[in-house]
């Protein structure tokens, strides 16, 4: 009996280990065939094949492929495609009353909250939107889940709803964080989306702001907004064709918050910019412009404006229900009874009265079949979670069999047993391997750390940390890379009387930016010792450079030659910042330079230099974007005004004195933060 019953033990043991590596197994199976599926129901999504979509859904949920979290959010998705936001609605707090245990499941636990959060903010539901995202971003935050353009979403749609709350801090707190993620989109994408997403973003914090009439709030985001354009139009791989409409819907809100402050000329003078855009030719900008103008009283041009209306709705796919009708021929109709237009004001409200029945049937017929889709996806569910308590019950079932048949069966796991431990003395063998590839793979990190610190030291030496003892020259520089090699880059080349300085910046970070600044480096050390002028030097750089330069990188420089006996100074600017002149005895203030284009974009550019007769006793600051760009922990910039309130103010006695005072200056800004670039600054002056 006694050795029955530790049969019985040993069984039940190996039983529930059996059962436990199954249900390994079947968690690697199921994430496998999430993926899978996935895929497919994405794929029919992609053709608009809403009808197919749904029933994969079906199909998938029924086998366990997909979790009801990943169902619930993917019949979320469908309804919002097809516009029927109720049942979206539905299905996406669905999605969000389940638990979210993997990875996986938190993804589409994220991916829900944000589209739901975004309906309740159309909807106007604010507290309900916040109920929704702020949870989410809280998971994503505890969990490490999601990417950085989920936080910055949902981030802007909790800013709109504190915003519309009354909760203006609280807004610009989170209007600001989500400006953080998408920095850190841009930063890591090498596409140039992430820009994209970034302005468009912050064109939709500038609106909420001029929908709420905050028009002083609203113009920080119209220049952050622009600011970030500008920047990604500096890229290489930039599309065009964005600029254009972006620049005009900043225009557009630029002239709204200008003239809700009362600044009528300015509000103008952006209207005009606006104008100018090929943007405002299109239908859906000349329909964008018509709330400034009937804000304005210009009845008639707004009139004008909406002759393109049915052209707009068409070209955007847009039906004409009941919000649309009053966004879009309600205001029609004020603009031509401002215009005092009688014959189109009984046309349009003739127009009105006919698509207001039709939009009232509609919206009847849609609520009557999103009902319906609701209660038969209901029996759907009921009809799974039956079939899933039938499963339960044959796997109870099996359950009881299987140790019947390990108590029987007992003895040969006696049998089996010399066989077992010859397996686990191999996996042992096959455990100490991996521990001995592990090993080498932390020595292999190491060494490429050392080789890291190697690379900065060589980097190092590639700038002069030693400057020329000349009468009446005055000149220091330094650099501090924000990672352990940079892309910043500065030098001197002393020829008799004449000195020779650069300063550059590399697109990019890391070890490519610092091959591409060695290659920059010396060849401006090799031009500027054969005695040519500023620009033939950046002309010739700028065709080496883009030679064969398959990853688009570019360096933009400043190249300068300063007679030491003269005083003249000769310098060519290559899409760099411009340099700050005075500020050790006098007023600081930058220089106007011709701005060029940045080196190795485009092989056969000719560069075009500029002098100043004299320019003894005028200090010069020359530096790198990481000094004006400089964040702390809000994201603030160090930025241009600081940079000349310090050097106008600051009590300087050389050269020196300027750039330690300044790197300290900018490093109390920081307070802690990492730095965001490569940071360097070289000062000069010929007495």
């Amino acid at each position: 009996m006694k050795v029955f019953s530790r049969c019985c033990y040993l069984g039940v043991f190996i039983l529930a280990f059996l059962m436990s590596y199954s249900c390994r197994r079947e968690e690697v199976r199921v994430k496998a065939l999430s993926n899978h599926a996935d895929s497919l129901i994405f794929d029919a999504g992609a053709m608009k094949d809403y009808t197919r979509m749904l029933e994969l859904i079906d199909s998938f949920a029924q086998t366990n492929d997909i979790t009801p979290i990943d169902a619930n959010r993917w019949r979320g998705t469908v309804y919002y495609r097809k516009g029927q936001y109720r049942a979206s609605e539905v299905y996406y707090k669905k999605a969000l009353e389940q638990e979210p245990v993997t990875d996986e499941d938190r993804l589409c636990y994220i991916k829900a909250a944000r589209r739901l959060s975004e309906l309740l903010l159309v909807k106007g539901d604010y507290e309900g939107s916040l109920m929704v995202a702020m949870p989410a971003v809280k998971m994503m935050k505890e969990t490490n889940t999601g990417s950085d353009i989920d936080f910055a979403i949902l981030l802007n749609n909790i800013g709109c709803c504190q915003l519309n709350l009354g909760r203006d801090e609280e807004a610009n707190e989170s209007f600001i964080t989500a400006r953080g993620h998408y920095i850190n989109r841009w930063s890591t994408d090498s596409t140039g989306r992430g820009f994209q997403e970034a302005v468009i973003g912050t064109i939709y914090t500038s609106q909420a702001y001029i929908n709420m009439k905050r028009y002083a709030e609203s113009l920080y985001w119209i220049d952050r907004t622009e600011m970030l354009l500008n920047k990604y139009r500096k890229r290489g791989d930039a599309r065009n064709e964005y600029f254009d409409e972006y620049q005009g819907l900043i225009e557009m809100m630029r002239a709204e918050a200008k003239f809700g402050l009362e600044e009528y000329s300015e509000a103008e003078n952006a209207y005009e910019a606006f104008r100018r855009t090929d943007f405002s030719k299109t239908s859906y900008g000349r329909i964008t412009s018509n709330e400034f103008l009937v804000g304005a009283n210009r009845f008639i041009e707004a009139a004008d404006n909406y002759r393109y209306l049915d052209q707009m709705l068409s070209e955007r796919g847009i039906e004409l229900s009941l919000d649309n009708i009053q966004l879009y021929l309600l205001p029609k109709l004020r603009a031509n009874i401002g215009a005092g237009r009688k014959d189109t004001v009984m046309v349009v409200a003739s127009k009105l009265c006919d698509a207001l029945d039709s939009a009232i049937v509609k919206s009847k017929d849609d609520n009557t079949a999103e009902l319906a889709t609701i209660y038969n996806t209901q029996e759907k569910d009921a009809f799974i979670a039956r079939q899933q308590a039938d499963l339960s019950r044959q796997r109870w079932v099996s359950t009881m069999v299987a140790l019947a048949l390990v108590v029987i069966f007992f003895s040969i796991y006696t049998y089996h047993r010399r066989k077992a431990t010859q397996k686990i003395t191999l996996a042992h063998e096959k455990l100490q391997k991996a521990y001995d590839q592990l090993e080498e793979t932390t020595a292999v990190k190491e060494r490429i750390e050392s080789e890291l610190r190697i690379a900065r030291d060589i980097q190092m030496s590639m700038v002069p940390n030693v400057f020329p003892d000349h009468k009446g020259l005055d000149v220091f520089a330094a650099m501090n890379p924000a990672k352990e090699v940079g892309g910043d880059l500065y030098g001197y080349v002393l020829l008799n009387d004449m000195l020779y300085f650069c300063i550059g910046d590399v697109s990019g970070k890391g070890v490519p930016a610092s091959l591409f600044m060695a290659q920059a480096t010396r060849l401006f050390r090799t031009l500027a010792s054969q005695g040519m002028m500023p620009d033939e030097i950046a002309t010739h750089m700028n065709a080496e450079l883009a030679e064969e330069n398959a990853q688009g990188m570019f360096v933009t420089m400043f190249i300068g030659m300063a007679n030491l006996n003269t005083g003249r100074l000769d310098f060519c600017n290559c899409g760099h910042n411009p340099p700050v002149v005075g500020g050790l005895e006098s007023v600081a203030s930058y220089l106007t330079v011709i701005p060029n284009a940045p080196l190795g974009l485009w092989p056969d550019l000719a560069f075009e230099g500029e002098v100043i007769e004299q320019f003894r006793g005028c200090p010069l600051l020359i530096y790198t974007d990481g000094l004006t760009e400089a964040e702390n922990r809000q994201q603030e910039q160090f930025g241009e005004d600081r940079l000349i309130r310090f050097l106008s103010e600051g009590d300087f006695d050389c050269a020196k004195s300027v750039v330690v005072a300044l790197r300290a200056e900018v490093e109390k800004f920081r307070n802690g933060a990492e730095p965001n670039d490569d940071l360097t600054i070289m000062c000069l002056k010929i007495n």
